[in-house]
């Protein structure tokens, strides 16, 4: 199967609360929401997140508008306005997740308009 970043598939928002940072990941297209489903687990954010995040990662699923949502404990070390690590905040570790590999069909066709 060819591979994407997830970049070409969803979208990311995140907010900041305390040291907690909630983080979405959203299909464009409906049809993709089994994609990120499927493939944005919470073992492959820990994984790409690494030392960031340095408590729970809870997913919680949202198929009525094809998002998963992602609360990352104790990752702002102490919270956004302790934290001198500007790269450590809700905005930036939302860029982060678009690096994730998705596996797409063959022939399929991502935001950018490359056939994979």
């Amino acid at each position: 199967m060819p591979i994407i970043k997830l970049r070409e598939i969803a979208h990311s928002r995140t907010g900041e609360k305390g040291d907690s940072v909630n983080l979405s990941v959203i299909a464009y297209r409906e049809e993709d929401y089994y994609l990120i489903k499927e493939q944005v687990s919470v073992p492959r954010v820990q994984e790409l997140f690494g030392p960031i995040v340095k408590g729970k990662i809870t997913r919680y699923e949202i198929p009525n508008i094809g998002a998963l949502n992602f609360l990352m404990e104790n990752a702002l070390d102490g919270g956004r306005s302790r934290n001198l690590a500007f790269d450590e905040s809700g905005k930036a570790l939302s860029s982060l997740v678009y690096r994730l590999d998705i596996e797409v069909p063959k022939g399929y066709i991502g935001r950018s308009g490359v056939k994979a």
